[in-house]
């Protein structure tokens, strides 16, 4: 509980960091990347314009200040979804559509085979043998 009183908290400050940029923007993605249950990078993917027919038009003037507020407390219930994962990224896309706030909310965990395989030493430790199986000396 603690880890998502934390991770509350840090979103909180990357949604604070990024409410100026949400203001100007009527599309985009909002992304988190979690290392340790730590958000580090953070920001916004979006198309600087959008087009129809092959002809550019003008983009809508932005998130109001209360679908700014509506996108971040969304963005906070969703982390009640982050269930047994510690790294990965979190993807916010969002768009305004006839004046509403449209969100879709992907979850991406990663993990490292690196930490899943066994550590080897210098003189002996685990070792794989010649049919691919893996042997622990003294076993």
């Amino acid at each position: 509980m603690a880890q998502m009183d934390s991770l509350t908290k840090q979103l909180n400050m990357a949604f604070t960091r990024l409410n100026d940029e949400l203001a100007s923007l009527s599309s985009g993605i909002v992304f988190v990347q979690i290392r340790n249950n730590v958000i580090g990078k953070f920001g916004i993917r979006h198309d600087p314009f959008e087009t129809s027919h092959t002809r550019p038009f003008m983009a809508a003037a932005g998130m109001s200040e209360a679908q700014r507020n509506d996108f971040r407390r969304m963005a906070v219930q969703a982390l009640s979804h982050k269930v047994g994962w510690t790294h990965g990224e979190i993807q916010f896309e969002f768009a305004i559509r006839q004046g509403k706030l449209r969100l879709s909310i992907t979850f991406e965990s990663n993990y490292n085979m690196a930490n899943l395989l066994p550590k080897f030493e210098i003189g002996g430790g685990p070792s794989w043998n010649n049919s691919n199986e893996f042997e622990v000396e003294g076993a």
